[in-house]
């Protein structure tokens, strides 16, 4: 148990606060994609120049992970999380107050980066606070909020840019940023403050080597072969590159580049696909934007479901890169015969992206509360997230412009091969770890 956990009414409440951060978090930081024609064309510049801006954004975000994650887990995730939003709605107000697309994109990077404050301390508030199953409905209540952010941003930019202009598709979200910061700062006061995250208690773990750490290695190596007697786990190593190498989960960085990849990449270029291959417009980008979205909340909800029964985060991401693997084969046997057929097959594949997300980023980091090393943790395995995503944008681009969309869909066929078999292969040592540890 990583804390004494809130009441049932209280764990709602709570849970729903941190959705609403979350989500938040998604308006305030896509919006400026949604928008990015008519800014470019309201200022008169070209998309490419317009695009630097989300460029910066995605490296500063990606680069910030690590950093805020080892931070997350040294600070009060209470102060931390309400500085972010109240930071990121300043940088969305400067953005709507600015005419200069150079300076619009550097604030705009900024802007990144004060978003990877967010989920690092939102992780260890939740570990902190909710049991083991509150923790896990949690997660899925915040990849819900996410496509539900992801549908809301290309509901309310159409709306802001009809009745006022680009400006108010920033000032809105940048308004409720204020207001759930407020909101946060204020109910994160009464959380529980039995974090096993504290430093304090971390000090006493790597310094005592009691008995009782002995003893529940002994009990964790019983079960074990005698190699795996040779790998004990011991909560003394309690920095990162310890904590990789004794989870067995430094093979899954890359499975982890795989998922950033798959996900962020086919949902980018899945409207292009679509308009190449069946000569489709402006509704398939309805259609990308609704129905992906939709579907990943009900992947996300049934992977869930099942890692109850499977009890283990990397076996349950295996299955799921098998099903991803199927629906990469089967696209590439019908890619080009029928549009429905096409994006329902697409869906089912970033579902089950979607679902391997909430394994690898989302529930892994709670094994590591522990050690006081969750959000530290969580930020290094989200920061590997944005290095699959940043070379897919462009690499599946490329490779498509050389080779075509047959050979681009086989590259993710093996892609989600290979991210279950290392997947497989890391499942039974991560299994030792969590009951060891």
């Amino acid at each position: 148990m990583l804390a004494v956990s809130l009441s049932g009414r209280q764990a709602t409440a709570f849970s729903l606060l941190c959705c609403l951060v979350y989500f938040t978090s998604y308006l305030t930081r896509i919006n400026y994609g949604a928008a990015i024609s008519e800014i470019s064309d309201s200022l008169g510049v070209s998309n490419q120049l317009a695009g630097i801006a989300l460029i910066l954004s995605f490296v500063a975000y990606g680069v910030g992970q690590p950093f805020f994650g080892m931070l997350g887990d040294r600070l009060q995730p209470r102060s931390m999380i309400a500085a972010g939003l109240a930071l990121v709605a300043l940088s969305n107000i400067a953005v709507a107050c600015l005419n200069n697309i150079y300076l619009i994109a550097a604030v705009w990077g900024f802007n990144g980066l004060f978003q990877a404050m967010l989920w690092p301390p939102l992780m260890r508030s939740m570990a902190g606070a909710l049991s083991p199953v509150q923790f896990r409905r949690t997660s899925v209540g915040i990849v819900t909020a996410a496509s539900a952010g992801t549908i809301g941003v290309y509901l309310l930019v159409p709306l802001c840019i009809h009745l006022s202009g680009w400006r108010l598709s920033f000032l809105l979200p940048a308004a409720l940023a204020l207001a759930v910061a407020a909101a946060w700062f204020a109910r994160a006061r009464d959380l529980p403050r039995r974090h096993s995250s504290s430093r304090a208690e971390v000090r006493d773990i790597s310094n005592r080597g009691s008995a009782e750490i002995e003893d529940s290695l002994v009990k964790g190596r019983k079960t074990s072969s005698v190699a795996e007697e040779n790998d004990p786990v011991s909560p003394a190593k309690t920095n990162p590159g310890s904590l990789l190498l004794a989870s067995g989960l430094l093979p899954i960085l890359l499975a982890i580049v795989l998922q950033g990849a798959l996900r962020d990449g086919i949902t980018t270029w899945m409207p292009t696909y679509i308009a190449d291959t069946f000569h489709i417009g402006n509704a398939v980008s309805i259609l990308n934007t609704a129905v992906l979205p939709l579907f990943a909340i009900a992947s996300v909800a049934a992977a869930s479901f099942f890692q109850r029964i499977v009890n283990n985060e990397l076996k349950m991401a295996a299955y799921l890169w098998t099903a991803a693997f199927a629906a990469a084969c089967l696209l590439l046997a019908v890619y080009k015969s029928n549009v429905v057929v096409a994006v329902a097959i697409i869906s089912l594949l970033t579902g089950c992206i979607h679902g391997i997300n909430l394994m690898l980023i989302s529930l892994l980091p709670m094994h590591f509360a522990k050690f006081g090393r969750i959000s530290t943790m969580s930020g290094i395995l989200n920061a590997f997230t944005y290095v699959g995503s940043a070379g897919s944008i462009y690499g599946f681009a490329a490779f498509n412009e050389q080779f075509g969309w047959r050979h681009t869909i086989m590259i993710w066929s093996v892609m989600a091969l290979a991210g279950a078999i290392l997947c497989a292969l890391c499942a039974r040592r991560w299994g030792r770890f969590t009951a060891s540890s």
